[in-house]
């Protein structure tokens, strides 16, 4: 196992848990500095800001925030509320007939919004044979990269190449993982990451990202007057002209939740995602291996999300002990992140040896 010393929480005293807390992927820990930055907002409201409840250049810097991470430009970036907001978005700019590919058993939000159609072609495969699956008549992939249930991460390039070779377009939730695994946003199509997870971002704060070729085939299904391309000129009647850039499909931001967002980033920025990726995976490893000792066999991946069949009823007892994960699917979920370190991992460990 690696040294416990190498492996200290990164973040110093942005956190400070109460409870050894192993479930980013249900929802992260907020950093000080973001907390500090939504109190800060709802204290002006309170007391009557000159602008109202938020401000848009903060919006922005959570935008340009978010693109740098996902290595595209901000123009590129759409802000929102939440996955299923913006995979509806898609989903309704489908013509009809169409057929989505996906994973089986990948999460509700990037599934639901088409089959609630009614009127698309919808199929289910093992992740391992999404790519091999796609076929001429394919018009979408749409998947998540780090499945939620157990952890599996899926085979980027080998999806990227069959949709290409069949003329499909992609959509890649990166809810799971963008935060701890880098994201190349520009190689889909569409990728869609809810922000409370890895991100570190108060709920309410969502990203989509749109290739400028798929963006005209893509409808601002809830556009108003923040999708302008002059923002303070559509306030009254309709648009006149909706924003050349992704900013078309943005939903009028939760104020706070971006406030909070644009602080959160900036400390993933600071840390470094290459950084925190090696961190996590450590500790995922080391969870492994000590799971292994224990007669467990974990779901097989280096995702930092860990996975154990059959364990899932063990998580009611290991919150009574002071720690927190996920049961999904029957598994056991551990899912590590920068404020994690070894002493973390070898506490679950010894809870579950006893």
């Amino acid at each position: 196992m690696e040294s416990q010393d190498t492996l200290v929480p990164l973040g110093g005293a942005e956190f400070a848990p109460t409870r050894t807390y192993l479930n980013t992927s249900a929802c992260g820990l907020l950093p000080r500095r973001a907390i500090e930055a939504v109190t800060l907002l709802a204290e002006e409201t309170a007391a009557g800001r000159p602008d109202g409840a938020g401000d848009f250049d903060i919006v922005d810097e959570a935008r340009a925030a978010f693109a740098r991470l996902a290595h595209v430009t901000p123009d590129r970036v759409a802000v929102g509320s939440s996955v299923s907001v913006h995979v509806g978005m898609v989903a309704q700019s489908l013509p009809s007939g169409a057929e989505v590919l996906f994973p089986e058993g990948d999460f509700s939000s990037v599934i639901t919004p088409f089959t609630v159609r009614g009127d698309l072609k919808t199929r289910f495969v093992p992740l391992e044979r999404l790519a091999e699956s796609v076929r001429p008549d394919t018009a979408l992939v749409a998947f998540s990269a780090v499945q939620s249930a157990d952890g599996r991460t899926a085979d980027f390039a080998a999806v990227r190449a069959a949709a290409a070779a069949h003329g499909a377009r992609t959509l890649c939730d990166a809810t799971q993982s963008a935060g701890w695994l880098p994201l190349y946003a520009g190689e889909w199509d569409f990728t869609v990451a809810g922000g409370y997870k890895y991100l570190l971002c108060p709920r309410g704060a969502s990203f989509l990202t749109v290739t400028e070729e798929a963006q005209d085939a893509l409808l601002p299904i809830h556009a108003g007057w923040v999708t302008g391309e002059e923002l303070w000129t559509n306030s009254y009647g309709p648009v006149r002209e909706l924003a050349h850039s992704a900013r078309r499909f943005d939903e009028p931001p939760a104020f706070s939740s971006y406030h909070g967002a644009a602080r959160s980033l900036a400390l993933l920025e600071e840390i470094g995602i290459e950084r925190i990726e090696a961190h996590d995976k450590a500790l995922a490893a080391r969870f492994r291996t000590g799971l292994a000792a224990l007669g467990h066999t974990p779901v097989a991946d280096d995702s930092t999300v860990v996975a154990v069949p059959g364990l899932g009823d063990r998580a009611d007892a290991l919150r009574e002990a002071g720690v927190l994960l996920s049961a999904r699917a029957g598994n056991l979920r551990a899912s590590f992140h920068l404020y994690n370190s070894a002493a973390d991992v070898d506490r679950v460990l010894a809870v579950l040896a006893g």
